[in-house]
């Protein structure tokens, strides 16, 4: 018990081997187990990076505040903003009964195919650690734990519960595992969440260098470590290594039975045991679980100013790309707006898989500019861009309740009931209270009302057993047979299934499905889309209504079935017909505006088409009238690119390396993420890293740089310039500072980002912008004489001594450093030269 004390100390002295085991592994989907007989109590997390969901499952549940997206929120380089919203997140997760918030994501954007882009802050490691910090710091501050995830090196979705990402020890430390450490030492998380995938042959939740050496001796971590859900491999591997908790429960490696077998084989010993048991009672006690926190009934809050706030950062996420004088748009000047695109009528607010939260509100960019614009609003749909038939929803279907039974076959009581806003339930265990998650059905009824006559496919997919009727008639009966496999419900659903049916135009029918978990495996229920199969020239008609207009606002993009967990995006191009789309409308109507509504990169061949870009992203529940705040003009487009957009997929960093093979993805660019493959190859990207415009102007001068010259220096070296907005107007800009090497013992990047501020002014304000860096920003990482993981050194002739530090760690070089000012990547408004005299020093790992 050394080193423990008090109330932690007492009840690890008093807990059984058993109890101990009991702890350190979970009791539900998002529970943790109990010591009754100590009166330790159970523990509740919930998802997810924009939303605390609740007991829900993948946009099912209670109502939650949606906040933007990661991509949109690394948009923001805003930490102080971050950490707004995460003190906002803890709030819900107050009323949602929750301890812990299952958060960030602060993966890289290494491929811009990556499914999980929207989630992940940016490309850049230090602005996603910065704002990591920020979020962490913001929910902790209502003692609410996060989960800074997912350790590490899962930057795709590609076969991610088994690829082995080969990753060079020197690119983790420089790179991947950058965002983590400042989690852990600049926003003091007390939780981290391991991947699922292996590093360097051994999987991340066993993975002793990366939980024991790293996160807790060298960073000085104190938290607990939890599994991703059904990412546990071994048992005393594990608990040797540090994974403080195994989730879901009730857990297939952890448990009582399996770690006192574990402790009798000598896979872990007693003392590694209490070591993740101390992790489970520290959390408990700093998020007041001992003081009866968390549990009980979910709630909503909804506050007026929690909507102010994710409106606000959806602005300062937005970013206005090019724009020739169009933006702001000034309604004196129109008459008619054309509203045209697949995402105008429906916003697409968040990516799909664990984010996804059921939003308080969803305004879309075609209602929010008909409230706004006292004009003639025509609207056309454009094309379409789903990957698979989405599930009907309003208008076109109202009143869906689904009536619950507990038992496979429709009888018996009604046990409980509840309204969906579409026909889209999905389930992992009882789908609401009262309802037996091993074995139950449903019936769910609306009234469907199409717009246009004729022809149209109700699509089909389950993970059970359904039958769909619309009026009388059976379209769909996937009660009996062999459907195939399809990858939603996380690979676990059937293929679409397909069943057509002559519906009359504005004629109320009554849709039923019923539905049966008999047959289905963990992840339950169904998805039921209708398509119409009239043929229709969208684009035309598009182009048609652009034309008769005095300006157009095409809203293209993609949704949360394109960008989501479980699967990385098939093309880098917008989907659908969007870029002819984008063209035509352009040709039709000069005065044309395109706002992408995305949540990773995508081809923008089409870019030099519109008057202006805006790209918004998935915004979140306010993101309609954001949009239409930045559009008029009534804040400024406060976003930066967080992600370089090549001009061609095969410009990509990763392109030769992704997505893996054989069950490896090798991480063969090394250090050359993003931005510095782009400097490094000299190749121009279609959007560069760190790239935005204002509605205001500034003029930057004086740039200076103080502090010490010598490469033992303890302070910081300060940046510094003074900024003045020239305009009449109130905007942002964000002063970003690279720094350029001098040649080192080993090869560097051209240049990286080291350091930033978002500087706010009104009309003819001055600021002194102060950026500083630590010496950490001067160094590069050596893994010195040692071999790390599976990687050998493969050098054919043996090191000369001198070729390399004989220690591991950090070393800061002798000599010239250039400071660079900029506001992107590749638009420097000034450099400042920087010497460092003295003997290379290293710093401790």
């Amino acid at each position: 018990m050394t080193g423990y004390d008090g109330r932690i100390a007492e009840l690890l002295g008093e807990m059984t081997v058993a109890e101990k085991a009991e702890l350190v592994t979970g009791d539900g989907i998002w529970t943790t187990r109990s010591v009754e007989r100590l009166s330790i109590p159970a523990m509740t997390v919930t998802d997810g990076p924009n939303g605390a969901r609740g007991g829900g499952l993948m946009g099912t549940g209670t109502p939650t505040a949606c906040i933007p997206a990661g991509s949109v929120l690394g948009a923001s380089w805003d930490p102080d903003l971050l950490e707004e919203l995460g003190g906002l997140l803890a709030d819900e997760c107050g009323v949602k009964g929750a301890n812990v918030l299952l958060a960030p994501t602060i993966n890289l954007h290494r491929n811009p195919l990556g499914g999980r882009n929207f989630e992940c802050y940016s490309e850049d490691p230090v602005l996603t650690g910065v704002l990591a910090a920020g979020f962490i710091r913001g929910v902790q501050s209502r003692d609410v734990a996060v989960t800074a995830k997912h350790f590490v090196a899962n930057d795709s979705e590609f076969e991610r519960n088994t690829i082995d990402s080969q990753v060079d020890e020197r690119t983790l430390r420089e790179v991947y595992m950058l965002p983590f450490e400042y989690a852990v030492k600049d926003g003091g998380a007390w939780g981290i969440m391991s991947s699922y995938n292996r590093i360097n042959g051994t999987f991340a939740s066993e993975h002793e260098w990366l939980l024991g050496t790293v996160l807790r001796d060298q960073w000085g971590f104190d938290g607990f470590v939890v599994s991703d859900w059904f990412a546990v491999r071994s048992t005393g591997p594990s608990v040797a290594a540090g994974l403080s908790l195994e989730m879901p429960g009730r857990g297939q490696w952890y448990g009582p039975e399996k770690i006192m077998e574990a402790l009798e084989a000598g896979g872990c010993d007693e003392a590694d045991l209490d070591r993740i048991v101390v992790d489970m009672l520290k959390v408990l006690e700093r998020t007041g679980a001992f003081d009866g926190v968390g549990g009980g009934e979910e709630g909503q809050l909804d506050r007026p100013e929690d909507r102010a706030l994710i409106r606000r950062a959806a602005a300062e996420g937005t970013v206005l790309i090019t724009n020739d004088g169009f933006l702001p748009l000034d309604s004196s000047t129109i008459e008619s707006l054309a509203v045209i695109g697949p995402n105008a009528q429906a916003a697409k607010i968040m990516g799909g898989g664990s984010a996804a939260v059921r939003p308080y509100r969803n305004i879309s960019p075609l209602a929010a500019l008909s409230e706004r614009f006292d004009v003639e609003i025509r609207h056309a749909h454009g094309c379409d861009i789903d990957r698979s038939t989405p599930p009907i929803g309003a208008p076109l279907v109202s009143s869906l309740t689904a009536d619950f039974f507990n038992g496979f076959d429709h009888d018996g009581d009604v046990v409980a009931s509840k309204a969906y806003e579409k026909a889209d339930f999905k389930f992992f265990g009882s789908p609401t209270d009262g309802v037996d998650g091993t074995k139950y059905s449903f019936k769910a009824t609306a009234t469907l009302t199409v717009d246009f006559a004729g022809p149209y496919e109700i699509k089909l997919v389950q993970n059970g057993k359904t039958r769909v009727m619309v009026g009388d008639k059976v379209v769909i009966d996937a009660t009996d047979g062999d459907f195939g496999k399809g990858d939603d419900f996380f690979g676990l659903g059937s293929a679409e299934i397909t069943g057509t049916i002559n519906l009359e135009a504005d004629t109320p029918v009554d849709l039923t499905i019923e539905y049966s978990s008999e047959g289905g495996v963990m992840i339950l229920g169904c998805r039921v889309g209708l398509r119409a199969l009239g043929e229709r020239d969208l684009v035309g008609e598009a182009v048609e209504v652009a034309a008769s207009a005095d300006a157009a606002v095409v809203i293209v993009g993609t949704n949360d079935d394109w960008e989501t967990e479980g699967r990385d995006r098939d093309s880098f191009a917008l989907p659908g017909q969007q870029e002819e789309l984008i063209r035509r409308v352009c040709e039709a109507n000069p005065n044309t505006v395109v706002v992408i509504n995305v949540g990773g990169p995508h081809a923008m061949g089409w870019i030099d088409a519109p008057r202006a870009v805006l790209s918004i992203g998935f915004a979140g529940q306010e993101l309609g009238d954001a949009l239409v705040d930045v559009l008029v003009g009534d804040v400024d487009p406060g976003g930066r690119m967080p992600t370089t957009v090549p001009v061609r997929y095969e410009h990509s960093p990763a392109y030769l390396n992704y997505p893996g093979e054989n069950s490896t993805v090798r991480y063969g660019e090394g250090l050359y993420i993003g931005h510095r493959w782009f400097d490094a190859r000299h190749i121009e990207p279609a959007v560069p890293f760190g790239h935005g415009l204002s509605y205001a102007a500034f003029a930057w001068d004086n740039v200076r740089v103080s502090g010490p010259d010598s490469t033992s220096f303890n302070s910081d070296v300060l940046v510094e310039v003074d900024v003045t907005n020239t305009s009449d107007r109130a905007g942002s800009d964000v002063v970003q500072v690279y720094v350029e090497p001098p040649k080192s013992l080993l090869h560097r990047p051209l240049r990286e980002l080291k350091g930033f501020t978002k500087v706010k002014l009104g009309p003819g304000e001055t600021a002194t912008v102060q950026i500083p860096l630590d010496r950490r920003a001067f160094a590069y990482f050596d893994p010195g004489d040692q071999f790390f993981g599976s990687i050998p050194d493969t050098s054919p002739v043996p090191r000369e001594k001198g070729e390399r530090h004989s220690e591991p760690g950090w070393y800061v070089t002798e000599g010239t450093y250039r400071l660079v000012v900029a506001r992107s990547s590749v638009d420097h408004v000034a450099s400042v030269d920087h010497t460092l005299v003295g003997d290379e020093v290293r710093i401790d790992p």
